[in-house]
């Protein structure tokens, strides 16, 4: 294993902060949403523009680069595991309908993280058999923006928690007031974003969600 991935996956299981950043969501710029969520404290901001053209996608995306570089931050592409590569991003994000990982890494190689979505143990177990260096794990709570209108619920962080050594971020529909028992379900690291990114201070926001996560008492491995 290269320095480089070791110390990619170093920080992936140090992190604690995870900041899904989509400019509509934001109501401003994305890479002024970014330098906002990493000066309040953010650990991984992932750059999400679903229907943004490739041209465009990718300025952007090597602007995220240039910025993340600068911080230390890691610097996660949503879906498009080819752009991840143009933009020399440390890794990218599937969902259960994208790429499986072994297409992704095939384009990625072995020194850039790839993540997965999971809203099941099956799905989890099976991201993780795949090589996934990390899941998604959830949505938590009933979210509108990716349309489950029930949420998955903290058993499902538990079950992760105690069954499988694999980093993961419970994600869907985390605030601040729904923090702590995310975290006492076994969860040390959260993603959020519109939480934190529509706020009227994204750096406070976050700031406020990595003070706690940091002093919250976690409830079971990660």
């Amino acid at each position: 294993m290269s320095h480089a991935l070791v110390e990619l996956r170093e920080k992936l299981t140090a992190m604690r902060l995870y900041v899904l950043v989509t400019g509509d969501v934001a109501k401003r710029l994305p890479l002024e949403a970014a330098k906002l969520v990493i000066a309040g404290g953010a650990d991984v901001v992932q750059l999400r523009e679903k229907t943004m053209a490739d041209g465009e996608f990718l300025v952007l995306a090597r602007q995220f680069r240039e910025l993340t570089a600068k911080t230390g931050t890691l610097f996660i592409v949503n879906d498009r595991a080819e752009m991840a590569r143009l933009a020399d991003a440390d890794g990218v994000h599937l969902g259960q309908d994208d790429l499986p990982v072994a297409e992704a890494r095939k384009i990625l190689g072995r020194g850039t993280l790839i993540g997965v979505s999971t809203h099941a143990i099956d799905q989890a177990r099976r991201a993780v058999a795949d090589g996934a260096d990390y899941i998604g794990v959830g949505p938590v709570y009933p979210t509108k923006t990716k349309g489950y209108e029930q949420g998955v619920g903290l058993q499902y962080v538990r079950q992760v928690a105690s069954e499988l050594d694999v980093p993961f971020v419970a994600i869907g529909a985390i605030t601040l007031e729904r923090l702590p028992e995310v975290m006492a379900a076994g969860a040390k690291a959260v993603a959020v974003s519109s939480a934190i990114i529509a706020a009227r201070d994204p750096k406070a926001m976050a700031r406020a969600f990595k003070q706690k996560l940091s002093s919250a008492v976690v409830g079971s491995r990660l």
